[in-house]
């Protein structure tokens, strides 16, 4: 690999700002880091799955990767038009290709974009592959050659990735089931590629009402800092959902692998409650068995519901890149980390914010509650939880005194209950006596210090947090 390479991949890919290193000239040359892996690792004959979001110019930095990957003599799957992450990761399983290339930057800010790469499974390729790719970044000069020219050679087929993906949920959703149930459901698609899709999978369930917002391109994102799924980017949500007195509001992100989601009230459910009761639905409501997959920043309501059902929890570094191992592994019933993406059993590995929201919908219809009831049921069970969490902007000659800060910060209580145990897994992690706890880490793609908290009350939320900060000292 180049030493002066911006091409760095993160926890989900390779991620940078739109003119300044995400270029032409950079998406290619990672284009053809892929080609040689595929070439080395004996999956060149099965294709490659291309697709993209609908950030600015995603579509042509898809058609300048595919061009590359066809000027190495292999095929591509090419999308014909914007398509969710998850909608792609799936037609690699589809199409039985060797992996997929996805041009999107997920949730991050308007002027980023980015390169996934997925495995022949259609997750997101593990830690051993990542490296591959980015050892094989500028070894071997660019080939390339014009889509029209591919097209003559067979190299290029261009196809419609939402049939396939819409049978596949709906094999797992049971839409039909849903039946006449009555709800109304305001979804927020954040301008970005899950547009039109909640219409589409419940297209055969007459009494299912949804009203979409947000519901067009527009690459700069307004009104948002980023098309994240969380509180402070979806205003119009809330607004909506008590304007329309409807039953939910679900959101979904940039490229709709992960999912927001509010109560009838217009109450944010976080990330970790919305988690929990995913899994709770699993578990309780389809009855299935199995291991229960969560990165380090996810709620101890998971570690309760595994004890109640008598199933085993297994906890990764944060990056579904290392829960869909595990969950390959373990044959898990559910994969998750704290931005909103999850995974299911008997579907690719990936975050599927669609099958996630077809879910929570189903577990309203079949228990008859609306959000915030669910939620208090998951509370009789788990005990009352809340999580927040703070993100930090800092410069990067700071960070080694920042982690070298942190390190040697060994409080014995924080908000008066006992420190048991400090570790370093992925970010300095402070767990308390009481059972919440706080974690300390660097965002994974992009210049972020984020600061997490879960505790028994909002208040003792915004304490640790506080604390955290201080213990940041920036």
């Amino acid at each position: 690999m180049l030493d002066n390479s911006p091409i760095k991949f993160g926890t989900d890919g390779w991620r940078a700002i739109i003119a300044a290193d995400f270029t032409f000239e950079n998406v290619r040359i990672c284009a053809q880091a892929v080609a040689v892996y595929l070439k080395e690792s004996g999956l060149a004959e099965h294709g490659l799955v291309i697709g993209y979001d609908t950030r600015f110019a995603s579509e042509d930095f898809a058609r300048a990767t595919a061009e590359v990957i066809c000027g190495n003599g292999i095929k591509v799957f090419l999308c014909n038009n914007t398509a969710p992450t998850p909608v792609i990761s799936y037609s690699v399983i589809a199409k039985k290709a060797g992996g997929a290339v996805v041009i999107t930057a997920s949730h991050n800010p308007a002027q980023w974009n980015g390169f996934k790469y997925k495995s022949e499974d259609g997750a997101s390729a593990p830690v051993e592959v990542v490296s591959q790719i980015e050892k094989n970044i500028g070894k071997s000069s660019v080939k390339s050659i014009t889509l029209a020219e591919a097209k003559k050679q067979k190299l290029v087929e261009y196809f419609d990735p939402a049939p396939l993906y819409s049978k596949q949920i709906k094999n797992l959703a049971d839409t039909q089931s849903l039946g006449n149930k009555k709800l109304k459901i305001v979804v927020d698609s954040m301008y970005g590629a899950g547009i039109g899709y909640f219409k589409m999978l419940l297209a055969d369930s007459p009494g299912i009402e949804i009203i979409e917002i947000n519901d067009h391109r527009n690459p700069s994102f307004p009104g948002m800092r980023q098309p994240e799924p969380i509180a402070v980017n979806l205003e119009k949500l809330p607004a909506r959902i008590k304007q329309e007195k409807a039953d939910i509001g679900i959101a979904t992100d940039g490229d709709a692998d992960r999912i927001g989601i509010f109560d009838e009230n217009g109450v944010f459910l976080t990330q970790l409650q919305a988690y929990a009761l995913l899994a709770l639905y699993l578990l309780e409501v389809r009855k299935q068995k199995g291991a229960i997959v969560k990165t380090i920043t996810t709620s101890v309501m998971l570690d309760r519901l595994g004890e109640i059902f008598g199933v085993p929890v297994f906890e990764t570094s944060v990056g579904f890149k290392y829960v869909a191992p595990m969950m390959i592994k373990e044959d898990a019933i559910i994969g998750g980390e704290e931005s909103g993406g999850y995974g299911f059993r008997n579907h690719v590995p990936e975050r599927d914010a669609l099958l996630a929201g077809l879910y929570f919908i189903d577990f309203m219809a079949k228990t008859g509650k609306k959000p915030s009831q669910l939620l208090r049921y998951l509370y009789d069970k788990t005990g009352e939880h809340h999580y927040n969490r703070l993100d930090i902007e800092f410069p990067e000659e700071q960070r080694q005194v920042i982690i070298k800060r942190v390190s040697e910060s060994c409080p014995k209580s924080l908000d008066s209950s006992e420190v048991v145990k400090k570790d370093d897994f992925d970010g300095f992690r402070f767990k308390l006596k009481d059972g919440s706890w706080l974690l300390i880490r660097f965002s994974g793609t992009e210049p972020l210090l984020r600061i997490y908290a879960e505790s028994d009350s909002l208040q003792r939320v915004e304490k640790l947090l506080k604390l955290g900060s201080d213990m940041v000292g920036i």
